[in-house]
């Protein structure tokens, strides 16, 4: 009797739900048709997740739009624990925190931050708290407020989708972070691009980004370097240290002195850089594991040492970039803008920064040394060569005579 009743109860939760279902997908063909055939097309229609499972049950008409909830990361928790909690310990999941983290962030229009028409249209991906979603909402922001729907389009949220390399194309591409264009030129990716357009044998082995940056799947996506390669300890590389504690000093992360400043809580909320040699150690033989599998541990470690070296070098010619801006403030020939807290160029002002030599030194940072490394590490020779290494040693000739005319100027 118990079981008959339990099925009847069942029974009855399933044919409410496909009524719903069906109150949706009847009103939306209408309305938004494009996206009633994607959900058609998906896992979820194949399973009897309906529309509520995602934006509840209080909306079910025109009249009661507001009604209507919008997806979190918290929602695809529901059923895919395992996942969420892999991308809660990676990069993506901090993304929204490392954007606002940026001291200049306010300077921009709100429709590229918050309105996701710049950096927010990529940096959504990150998690937002109760606190910041409430606040976009009463700001009039409505949308861009999940971050699995950034990889899995909604609303076929396919896995599939999620497995190629294009679905990483859209933010990983531009000016300080070009890896598309570094993969799709570089012999990994030429293979598989050719695999994916039937050239090559499907069983043809090419590494996607997802080959290598979420091996077996994994949403946790780290790389050991961080987004500004810099990290602790300092090297034992005299020159080097030296070098790096000047980048760091530009970054905002170091004083004067070399003591760490109130800016380090920020670089560690945003998880952009490896702060001990354990966290970088984990990642660096994570790589080295998943370059084995088509090379010899020998090459992998020769290749990634390589890579390691270019940050050395680009670290060499951006510190004393850095320095001659620096000494420009000190000997008087610039003013130090207010907003700047110590004696050094505020690399992270971007764009915003005040005279066209800071500017310079800002694309020398975020452009050209970003791509130096990058390039390296993506086994790309020319973007490693000419649209990083040799820029950079343009961008340092050219501060050099910016700062030498300025100080001219200054003593006529």
């Amino acid at each position: 009797m118990k079981v008959k009743l339990f099925l009847i109860i069942v029974s009855l939760f399933l044919s409410q739900n496909f009524l719903f279902a069906q109150n949706c997908v009847s009103c939306h063909k209408a309305v938004t048709p494009q996206a009633v055939s994607d959900w058609q097309l998906s896992k979820h229609a194949e399973n009897g997740i309906d529309c509520s499972a995602c934006h509840g049950k209080e909306h079910n008409g025109p009249k009661n739009i507001d009604k209507v909830l919008l997806p979190t990361y918290e929602t695809c928790n529901q059923c895919h624990d395992t996942q969420v909690n892999q991308f809660k310990k990676g990069k993506h999941a901090v993304a929204w925190t490392a954007m606002k983290a940026m001291p200049s962030i306010h300077m921009q229009p709100m429709a590229l931050i918050d309105g996701n028409k710049g950096c927010g249209g990529c940096h959504k991906i990150g998690i937002k708290s109760e606190e910041e979603i409430k606040k976009l909402k009463s700001e009039g922001s409505m949308f861009g407020h999940a971050s699995c729907d950034a990889c899995h389009t909604r609303h076929t949220f396919s896995v599939k989708e999620a497995q190629q390399p294009q679905a990483c194309q859209t933010c990983h591409t531009g000016f300080d972070h070009p890896q598309w264009e570094m993969y799709s030129g570089s012999k990994h990716g030429v293979r598989y691009l050719l695999k994916q357009n039937g050239t090559l044998p499907a069983d043809t082995p090419a590494p996607t980004c997802q080959t290598c940056h979420m091996s077996n799947g994994n949403h946790e996506v780290r790389t050991a370097w961080g987004f500004l390669a810099v990290k602790l300890p300092m090297p034992e590389d005299e020159q080097w240290a030296k070098d790096r504690v000047t980048i760091l000093q530009g970054l905002g992360v170091l004083d004067p002195q070399g003591n760490p400043t109130g800016r380090i809580e920020a670089v560690k909320a945003a998880d952009v850089a490896r702060l001990t040699q354990e966290a970088w150690d984990v990642e660096r033989n994570k790589m080295i594991k998943v370059c084995g599998d088509c090379h010899s541990e020998n090459f992998a470690k020769a290749e990634l040492a390589n890579g390691d070296d270019m940050i050395r070098q680009a670290d060499k010619l951006m510190a004393e970039a850095i320095r001659i801006i620096a000494g420009l403030y000190q000997d008087g020939t610039l003013e130090k803008p207010e907003s700047y807290s110590y004696a050094f160029p505020d690399i992270l002002t971007f764009h915003d920064a005040p005279t066209v030599i800071e500017q310079k030194l800002f694309v020398m940072f975020l452009e050209h040394r970003m791509r130096t490394f990058q390039g390296a590490f993506h086994s790309n020779p020319d973007y490693t060569l000419w649209y990083g290494w040799s820029e950079m040693i343009r961008d340092l000739q050219e501060i050099k005579e910016l700062a030498a005319d300025m100080k001219g100027k200054k003593q006529r």
